[in-house]
């Protein structure tokens, strides 16, 4: 009695599943994905969204090398660094740090590339190519002002390129590296500059304890409570975001 019941039941519902699709299948509208705006052949569509992909994966490396954002956040590591505090800040607090300086200090480029190339190529008015090429060079203006010419002059030796009129004939892969070492070099001098005045703390405390005869207690220790009083007591951060920004309007 149990089997035919639990039989009729399963029937019953394997009957209401099929008259709801038949149901949503007659009353619903056919669902389809289309690519492009029927003007142009679809493999041209996918080809964009290809690149498109393409450049969004890209974009870390983009802001990292091609920015501001590696000199400020060198510079702020060896400040932690320097003042011996382990994780204080953490990373994310000098992560968001840097990356909003970077936007303070790329918004001009950045909003040349919009006027330039973003809002034409939006409206329709310029091909993705030349918004490409648009874009490339409010960034290469940025970057080649903050390039060392023998930094430069490395890699377009290495590739044998020929001597460019100006800025803008400068192939993007001569330049992004250049500009990177050049960045890594400005900012360990920056590190290095920040390094002097907490060694010298340092050398005191260690001198101090022994002369006093402390061999076991670590000047660490000692140190680090005057390093960041000092800190303070000069505003460091202060000067630091200062000195930042000061070595980007040169």
């Amino acid at each position: 009695m149990k089997m035919k019941l639990a039989t009729s039941i399963s029937g019953m519902f394997a009957m209401m599943l099929y008259a709801g699709s038949t149901a949503f299948a007659e009353g619903s509208p056919a669902i389809s994905i289309t690519m492009g705006d029927g003007k142009e052949p679809v493999g041209a569509s996918s080809l964009s969204l290809l690149l498109l992909i393409t450049v969004l994966s890209l974009a870390p490396a983009i802001l990292v090398l091609m920015t501001s954002f590696t000199r400020i956040v060198i510079v702020l590591g060896f400040v932690r660094t320097s003042l011996g505090t382990q994780q204080m800040p953490p990373n994310q607090v000098l992560i968001g740090l840097a990356l909003f300086l970077t936007l303070f200090i790329m918004s001009p480029t950045l909003t040349q590339v919009n006027d330039q190339a973003l809002q034409p190529y939006l409206k329709g008015d310029i091909t993705q190519t030349e918004a490409l090429q648009k874009a490339s060079v409010p960034m290469k203006a940025f970057m080649y002002k903050h390039t060392r010419p023998k930094d430069l002059l490395l890699f377009m030796n290495y590739t044998k390129t020929e001597k460019p009129k100006s800025y803008q004939d400068i192939p993007i892969t001569v330049l992004v590296p250049a500009y990177a070492i050049s960045e890594l070099k400005t900012a360990f001098q920056m590190g290095f500059m920040i390094f002097i005045p907490f060694l010298v703390i340092d050398m005191v405390v260690a001198s101090t304890l022994m002369a006093m005869g402390m061999m076991m207690l670590p000047p660490v220790m000692i140190s680090l409570p005057f390093k960041i009083l000092l800190f303070v007591l000069v505003d460091g951060w202060y000067l630091i975001v200062k000195s930042l920004l000061d070595s980007f309007q040169t």
